[in-house]
């Protein structure tokens, strides 16, 4: 494993779906041998992050980190649960001698860069047809690291990669297989589910494929059955979290035009404008 792909491993996700990175063991992947010296990495970040304008407390959150002594009592010694942004700012600080500091600042750069740029991208998004083309790209590509994810966790034949996807489905449509979805949008069988979602739901579905995803990787998970348990409780806990939220579920969503009629009149509209047609 190389050491970017540990900065990838050690990522986390909350309860309301945002990433973070331990303190304790970013620390270690960047190879510090004490705590207290990294602590001083960390107050100079936080300066960093306080100059610009931006609340530490929202990358920077202090929380609880129980260990057990050797006396079997326990002791709180604390965490911090850091944003990609913190931890950004954190290899800037960092030793810059270490050659796993160089390999963090290329990482955390990269990343932190393409989720502002997607995140400018989306809301320069106008109409409601826009939002689903960005996001309908977006699954498409995602779904196909999923299925590299899914591969290499021992989902091999498409059959079984079936059954994986289904079960991401149940988890995030209340036990609704695709079929079911289908019969529930009255989509016929040749149209596709994710070319019928609004913006909504297209997001709720890459929030389950980038998560499912990660959980894959990130916890080395082996075996096709327990690649689909992984998916479902992903997809569970997505649709937790839009009740929570006060969201409508996903299977209660309308089923839209399709998102290829809407490519084919915005390829029609650009040919238009570049060549008028002539008379």
């Amino acid at each position: 494993m190389n050491n970017q792909q540990a900065f990838e491993e050690i990522k986390k996700t909350n309860d309301i779906g945002q990433e973070y990175w331990s303190a304790r063991e970013l620390h270690i992947a960047l190879e510090y041998i004490k705590w207290d010296k990294f602590v001083n990495v960390i107050n100079k970040a936080k300066k960093a992050c306080e100059n610009s304008g931006l609340e530490i407390a929202d990358h920077f959150p202090h929380v609880e980190k129980m260990v057990e002594l050797g006396s079997g009592s326990k002791r709180d010694i604390g965490d911090i649960h850091l944003s990609r942004y913190a931890c950004y700012l954190i290899v800037l600080n960092a030793d810059p001698s270490k050659e796993v500091v160089a390999l963090g600042q290329t990482y955390f750069t990269v990343q932190t860069r393409k989720q502002e740029i997607q995140e400018e991208q989306y809301e320069k998004l106008q109409s409601e047809d826009e939002r689903r083309l960005f996001l309908r790209k977006e699954m498409a590509e995602h779904n196909k690291q999923l299925a590299d994810a899914a591969k290499n966790a021992g989902v091999i034949q498409a059959w079984e990669y079936a059954i994986f996807q289904n079960h991401g489905y149940m988890g995030l449509y209340n036990g609704l297989k695709a079929k079911d979805i289908h019969a529930k949008k009255g989509l016929k069988k040749s149209q596709g589910i994710l070319d019928h979602m609004g913006s909504t739901e297209l997001a709720a579905n890459l929030f389950r494929a980038t998560q499912a995803e990660d959980k894959l990787r990130r916890e080395n998970i082996k075996g096709k059955e327990k690649a689909n348990k992984a998916h479902y409780e992903v997809g569970e806990k997505v649709r937790q979290t839009i009740k929570e939220l006060g969201g409508t579920m996903p299977e209660e969503l309308p089923s839209e035009k399709s998102i290829k009629k809407i490519e084919t009149a915005k390829k029609k509209a650009l040919k238009d404008k570049i060549e008028p047609n002539k008379k």
